[in-house]
């Protein structure tokens, strides 16, 4: 397994300009890098029929280029380049905004993978701003597609091919649970599972693997917390009130009647207030429960 706390400069595709803009986004190691997950996924693996595509939603077509690429200058910053396609059950409009670069990618007759949303305007289907894919290609098209938060001048293709690049670095992970934790509650071990939070084969392994990390976070954090809370109780002493105080009193002139449950709470207050050590405790309550009023009018 490669360094973790390798600097990113040095992960292929990266370089010290785009290390500037991955230290933007809290990532400087190898680590970090293939800890960054994806906000949310797209599932571009599932292609349409053009006959099939439903208006406003986002599809993946397989068709064919049946038209040179045309160019269309609108204004001085605005240039509109359109495409027509076409599968075995009929045709749809490609339409792109200031992307130049396209005239040497998209080739009447090649067959391709285009993902975008649909629009339907009078009959006619239009694809806005589609990725696609050499039909042989899987890069961007025909498989589930991880998105990231990003910052300005990192693009989605480029952090997901520096994220594929870091995880095939470092090889295979090592385990970070306990072998018997992961028997127990059916996890995935900690390698597989980073590799499919970043590229899933499908939900249900996205699922299993947020499941293994999420596990491991919160396992983490209450560790850490009850650690801290430990500490805590044996360095600080809390104030000890007289025992010869009587909550009783108090709870006899309120102009209402406790139920059981604020009974209970209130004597294991009592009986915290009394000993040394601090109490930390959240008094929970719903609606209606009195806990933030002692009237007997508002609170029913």
């Amino acid at each position: 397994m490669a360094d973790l706390k390798k600097d990113v400069k040095y992960v292929k595709g990266v370089g010290p300009n785009r290390a500037k803009l991955l230290n933007r986004l809290n990532i400087y190691t190898l680590e970090d890098l293939i800890t960054y997950f994806p906000r949310e996924h797209e599932d571009r693996s599932k292609s349409t029929k053009i006959s099939e595509i439903v208006s406003n939603q986002e599809v993946l077509i397989e068709a064919y280029v049946t038209t040179k690429l045309t160019e269309f200058r609108v204004r001085p910053k605005l240039t509109i380049y359109r495409a027509m396609a076409k599968d075995e059950t009929g045709y749809c409009q490609l339409i792109w905004y200031n992307q130049p670069y396209l005239k040497d990618k998209i080739k009447k007759g090649e067959k391709y993978r285009f993902f975008g949303k649909a629009i339907n305007k009078l009959g006619k289907i239009e694809i806005v701003s589609p990725v696609f894919d050499e039909i042989e290609n899987s890069k961007n098209t025909g498989k589930i597609i991880p998105i990231y938060p990003l910052t300005y001048d990192l693009s989605q293709n480029v952090i997901r091919k520096i994220i594929e690049n870091g995880l095939n670095d470092v090889g295979e992970l090592d385990e970070t649970l306990p072998e018997y934790l992961v028997k127990e509650y059916n996890l995935y071990d900690y390698d597989k599972a980073i590799k499919q939070i970043h590229f899933p084969d499908n939900f249900e392994n996205f699922s299993k693997a947020r499941k293994r990390l999420a596990f491991e976070e919160l396992l983490t954090m209450q560790i850490a917390l009850l650690g801290l809370k430990n500490k805590y109780n044996n360095i600080k002493t809390g104030i000890e009130f007289s025992k010869e105080i009587k909550i009783s009193d108090v709870i006899n002139n309120l102009p209402f009647k406790l139920t059981n449950a604020q009974l209970r709470v209130l004597e294991e207050i009592d009986k915290d207030m009394e000993s040394n050590k601090p109490m930390n405790r959240l008094l929970q309550g719903d609606v209606g429960s009195r806990k933030n009023c002692s009237c007997n009018d508002c609170c029913i």
